[in-house]
């Protein structure tokens, strides 16, 4: 039982994709070839917001987009502690100071009471931005982190790597903040053949930036008007993704469903405890009610979650942990100098989170398999 299977996905829509990789080869354009510009335009309308610049991986776009807000050195920046190692790895590149600070132990999204009591409490140098992750495809609570934006003047930047076609109140996810960097890693809901990002802004200003750094700073060919990097998407990957838009609001549907009906079957065996944390049972996924969740991931909580994961590859059932460090764990980033203990919350999540298979072509019947695993370890 895959976590996930790409496999299926391919069965359904190789001829497009292979089609659309036959044109790529035969136009010869592989770098910055109509369909690049051709899906910028069509993310663009899919997100709601005037401008989509491709790249060359989500980590690139969370860079650029800092970048493209003009966020640098003597700046710092507020994030969660519980995320992928590239929400705080782009902070550093960008040349600025990481703050991080608690979740939220229901969604695991960055929680907007520490957000503020670190505003409130920040030495050293100013808050310069708001970093929210939408985390395993939910979007942050948008109504108080613009509340915070109004209040201290700070950038808002998506980290909308795993929530494309989320939203927060009808407002799609790269159309709340400043600036939105997107992931088109394989794993994705939307996803590329490899790596691939984007990164989404409604301001013309960040857009150009952006779009200047991803070439090396170069506004016309060999005249490099600042120092940027090679962050291009591929036109292979452009042409990928654009088979894939098309199907990405029913797949994203089918992942809701699928959501749902896990919750039936994880009531229906007895397991679902209220949370936030676990004490016999499962904590399943709470969403938001302005949110629109689009699962990229199913996580739940148990205690004993290790032994659960190591049960279930027994059985042939996938599982993963998404993360078993919280971020300050990480030993890359030992010198920002938060102490054990410093976020309780993250450090809890990432010893109860456990990924179960969700993905567009599973089926209930496969489902109600991963679910009487869990049900017997429990037994």
């Amino acid at each position: 039982m895959p976590i996930l299977d790409l496999s299926r996905e391919y069965r359904l829509i190789g001829p497009l994709l292979l089609k659309a990789v036959e044109d790529v080869f035969s136009s010869q354009k592989f770098i910055m070839g109509p369909q690049v510009a051709e899906f910028e335009r069509a993310a663009a309308e899919k997100c709601g917001v005037a401008h989509a610049i491709g790249c060359s991986s989500g980590t690139d776009a969370l860079w650029l987009a800092l970048e493209g807000a003009g966020v640098g050195p003597g700046d710092a920046v507020i994030t969660t502690c519980f995320s992928f190692f590239a929400t705080v790895s782009a902070i550093l590149r960008a040349g600025a100071q990481p703050l991080l600070v608690d979740i939220d132990p229901q969604t695991f999204n960055l929680d907007p009471a520490a957000a503020r009591a670190c505003l409130e409490s920040a030495a050293g140098p100013a808050v310069r931005a708001l970093l929210p992750v939408h985390l395993y495809g939910q979007t942050a609570d948008w109504d108080c982190f613009a509340q915070l934006k109004q209040e201290y003047d700070v950038l808002l930047v998506e980290d909308a790597a795993q929530a494309f076609g989320a939203s927060w109140d009808g407002c799609m996810a790269g159309a709340l903040g400043d600036a939105a960097a997107f992931s088109f890693y394989p794993t994705k809901n939307l996803s590329a053949s490899g790596d691939a990002g984007m990164v989404t802004s409604a301001a013309e200003a960040i857009a150009q930036r952006v779009r200047l750094l991803r070439v090396h700073g170069m506004r016309q060919r060999y005249q490099h008007d600042e120092l940027g990097w090679n962050s291009r998407i591929d036109t292979l990957q452009a042409a990928v993704l654009l088979v894939k838009l098309s199907f990405i609001d029913e797949w994203n549907a089918e992942r809701r469903a699928l959501a749902e009906n896990y919750q039936v079957l994880f009531a229906q065996a007895g397991l679902v405890e209220p949370g936030p944390y676990p004490q016999k049972g499962v904590v399943l996924p709470k969403t938001r009610p302005k949110a629109t969740h689009v699962f990229h991931q199913y996580v739940i909580r148990v205690r004993r979650r290790d032994e659960l994961k190591a049960f279930l590859r027994g059985r042939g059932v996938e599982s993963e942990v998404y993360y078993p460090l919280a971020l300050h764990q990480q030993p890359a980033l030992r010198s920002l100098g938060y102490p054990a203990g410093a976020f309780p919350e993250s450090e809890r999540a990432a010893a109860e989170v456990l990924a179960v298979p969700i993905f567009p072509q599973l089926t209930f019947q496969e489902q109600e398999i991963v679910v009487a695993a869990i049900a017997d370890f429990f037994s």
